[in-house]
């Protein structure tokens, strides 16, 4: 069984995709970064294989979201794309002719614009992390309930308690203050949704014209009080559609499928990166130094695996870009053979 491997790595969680050659998800995953990014893309990786066949050939690998990098280093990526992009690959194929993709993970979110089947504009959450997911971790966490409760109790509201605040600071104090006024807790947790609503479409949703269809994707969309709370908000409806907490991971798997095609088309065929499911097993670890070799200074990332390093990356030019870098002199001299 021929598989195309996306994998997402955000800040909180990592997300894993399996398609096979008809792009159907035979296995996914979701599950927390821990702030281990490494680990988490190493663990995930031995809960998929156990998942998947024991005849499956991977014949292509992406990766997307924050540590995309990092993640395609340690797996032997075919394709690092920016989550953008593959946010809309994924919301195109789930649900063909949608305008909008409302996106909202653990620290950031996303709005992304589509227009004509192609990306027209997009953007993120600037400052401030009340229009995402930490958002409501951090008041399930003070009210002493699952965010499963949460989203469940914030359906049982029956009247409207409006909370403010444009972080969590403020969301906590006004949120503490309604409670000592008596207000009922379920009508505290909706008006809870409805502030990271607000903050969303204010921040994130500014200057941006909303058409439908609009999809909702992320591991937020898990809430319906939020799905309900935006609909309110911008008066259509919201989409939620299959798979929506993997939907980055999906997108890096159709894209690298599609550029394995492409590959195909040409008398030599591409091979695949991929380093195997024994990476699960190995040990990795990450440096950081300041290269020196211009007045840039850049900030650069270093991952190296048994004496050897895999992968370089951020740096304003491709001087550190590639795979299996060799360095000569100490860390920051910019020496490099």
């Amino acid at each position: 069984m021929d598989i195309y491997l996306g994998v997402d790595v955000g800040s909180i969680t990592v997300k894993f995709a399996a398609l096979d050659a008809s792009d159907i998800l035979v296995a996914g995953l979701y599950m927390p970064a821990e702030g281990r990014p490494v680990e988490a893309v190493q663990r995930g990786l031995a809960e998929l294989k156990r998942q998947l066949p024991s005849n499956v050939a991977i014949q292509g690998v992406a990766a997307t979201g924050s540590a995309r990098y990092l993640a395609g280093a340690v797996l032997g990526a075919d394709l690092v794309k920016n989550e953008i992009t593959c946010q809309a690959v994924a919301a195109l194929r789930a649900v063909p002719g949608a305008c909008t993709i409302i996106e909202i993970g653990g620290q950031d979110s996303k709005l992304i614009i589509i227009r004509d089947g192609q990306v027209a504009d997009f953007s993120m959450n600037t400052v401030c992390a009340a229009g995402t997911g930490s958002f409501l971790d951090h008041q399930a966490a003070r009210l002493r309930m699952s965010i499963g409760e949460l989203s469940r109790r914030a359906l049982l509201s029956k009247g409207e308690v409006s909370i403010s605040g444009r972080c969590t600071v403020f969301a906590e104090s006004d949120m503490v203050h309604k409670q000592q006024m008596g207000h009922n807790v379920d009508d505290i947790i909706y008006g809870l949704c409805r502030t990271l609503a607000r903050n969303y479409l204010s921040d994130t949703g500014s200057g941006k014209e909303i058409k439908p269809p609009i999809v909702f994707q992320g591991g937020v969309a898990f809430n319906a009080g939020i799905k309900k709370a935006l609909e309110e908000e911008i008066k259509m409806p919201v989409i939620i559609p299959p798979h929506h907490e993997i939907m980055g991971a999906i997108g890096a798997a159709l894209l690298v499928h599609e550029s394995a095609g492409s590959a195909k088309s040409h008398l030599a065929k591409k091979e695949c990166k991929f380093r195997g499911f024994g990476v699960s097993e190995l040990e990795y670890k990450t440096t950081s130094f300041a290269c020196r070799s211009c007045s840039a200074s850049c900030e650069i990332v270093k991952v190296a695996e048994g004496g050897r390093t895999a992968a370089c990356w951020g740096g304003q030019c491709d001087m550190w870009e590639g795979r299996e870098t060799e360095f000569t002199g100490a860390p920051g001299t910019g020496e490099k053979k």
